[in-house]
């Protein structure tokens, strides 16, 4: 998060409510907050179903903080095993 807009919305009683939000939307299965990049980070474990949901997960947080967002993808096992399974298959 940018650190003049993050201590703005700190200072305005909004960071909360933006993370909140933030949080009700992914339905995270973990939020760790820490520093990074020299500034305040967080990192949140959630599963997207669907790559449309980048506009409501990502604008907020660039509108509101000046954030940076990276999304990266992951599988659990299952989808590991399925997705070679599907390699072998084509």
């Amino acid at each position: 998060m940018d650190t003049k807009a993050s201590n703005e919305a700190l200072k305005s009683g909004k960071l909360p409510e933006i993370l909140n939000s933030m949080m009700d939307r992914l339905n995270p299965e973990a939020v760790y907050f820490g520093p990074g990049e020299g500034g305040r980070a967080c990192t949140v474990v959630f599963d997207m179903q669907d790559s449309s949901m980048l506009p409501s997960i990502a604008e907020p947080l660039f509108q509101e903080l000046g954030a940076k967002v990276e999304i990266q993808p992951v599988m659990t096992r299952e989808d590991l095993e399925k997705g070679l399974t599907a390699l072998r298959q084509s």
